[in-house]
């Protein structure tokens, strides 16, 4: 039993005990604890607690120029950084009646892409080591590797991007930049199939993850699940799909969908996903349009008076910003919604009944990170 699991209380006359998984422990994909109440090894009840990385972004947002608030939104969710600087200037370009030229809102779709199969790449690694597979985390870096090189070349950053601006992008594509993009579309496929038979039909995966930590449509919606958990229980709802933005009604793409609603259709799910991505990557390489990249906004912005949100189809889920204005240089207020917040809040219906094995299981299959919970 790990240091961090550790007993807490037992109840007088009962089988019953109450342990403190987390928050130093690699399973909880951040400093998440959790207060699990059990019988033997079977899981009564649970209990997430948060805040322990906590630096209170939402207020840093009401201190800076609008165009400032972008490094901080990097360092919500830092594995989907694209999609944070996407969301955050698209509600800016919102309240301000901004439409960024065709080829900057091609840009930031490919960035959201690759994004996204960072995104899921680390997941499948981690995920798949929590419950024991440690191969997968080898085979699958190396493609992570080549994005963030990608990432590297356009932007100068890896992790924290900063790759967009309100109005546009701040860089158009380096020369051979879309060529080197072509070449790794191109190898993935055979990549993920590699991938998939390591996991997909072995045994030992499908024993960890079938019928683990199942959830209905109808309960994944009361719990306000977005992303692949909801997707996973049979609900077709995708962002790019349902509000389109920056470009994603002029390509073609499926959203994928499980059926029962398992740890085991999540990670399905998400390998689809990847393929879509994919997918969505190869129709900008073919029919990205010429273009400036930037539309002409004040070098000072200042958003007229009012309130708007925005969201857009992160990795995890939908990432939303809610922006409030007083017409001067900086937010007055400025609320996000995160994804991985709201999928955490159902840990204790997908746990309750399974194994204390389960519960990293179901952790690793809501992809959380802390940065994004706690903000």
């Amino acid at each position: 039993m790990s240091q961090d699991l550790y007993l807490l209380s037992s109840l007088p006359d009962s089988e019953e005990m109450e342990v403190s998984f987390g928050p130093q422990h690699p399973a909880t994909h951040g400093v998440l604890r959790v207060m699990v109440r059990l019988d033997g090894e079977r899981i009564l009840d649970a209990k997430p607690i948060i805040g322990y990385l906590h630096r209170g972004t939402e207020k840093l947002f009401e201190t800076m120029h609008f165009n400032g608030c972008i490094p901080h939104t990097d360092r919500l969710d830092y594995t989907t950084a694209a999609a944070n600087n996407q969301a955050f200037v698209g509600a800016v370009e919102r309240l301000m009646g901004v439409t960024i030229p065709p080829r900057a809102a091609w840009i930031r779709m490919m960035l959201a892409e690759m994004q996204r199969l960072a995104s899921h790449i680390i997941w499948l690694a981690t995920h798949a080591l929590d419950i024991g597979a440690m191969s997968p985390f080898f085979y699958t870096f190396q493609e992570r590797e080549s994005i963030l090189d990608l990432f590297e070349e356009y932007c100068g950053a890896r992790l924290t991007l900063n790759a967009m601006r309100v109005g546009g992008q701040p860089f158009d594509l380096p020369e051979g930049w879309l060529g080197r993009l072509r070449a790794f579309v191109d190898q993935l496929p055979a990549r993920i199939a590699e991938w998939e038979r390591l996991l997909t039909g072995n045994r030992i995966w499908k024993q960890r993850t079938v019928g683990v930590g199942v959830i209905s449509a109808a309960d994944a919606i009361n719990w306000g699940l977005t992303g692949p958990p909801l997707r996973g229980s049979g609900v077709r709802w995708d962002v790019r799909k349902a509000l389109p933005y920056d470009g994603y009604d002029e390509v073609e793409f499926e959203v994928p969908i499980g059926q029962n609603g398992d740890t085991y259709d999540r990670y399905l799910v998400r390998m689809e996903e990847m393929r879509q991505s994919l997918r969505i990557l190869r129709q900008c390489l073919d029919r990205l349009p010429d273009g400036p990249v930037m539309a002409k906004v004040p070098k000072v912005l200042k958003p007229p008076k009012g309130e708007v949100y925005h969201s857009v189809e992160g990795p995890k889920g939908e990432l939303g910003f809610y922006l409030v204005s007083d017409g001067s240089t900086q937010p007055y207020r400025l609320h996000v919604r995160p994804s991985s917040f709201i999928n955490l809040q159902s840990l204790p219906e997908l746990v309750r009944g399974g194994l204390v094995a389960d519960l990293v299981a179901i952790i690793g299959t809501l992809d959380i990170v802390l940065g994004e919970i706690d903000r």
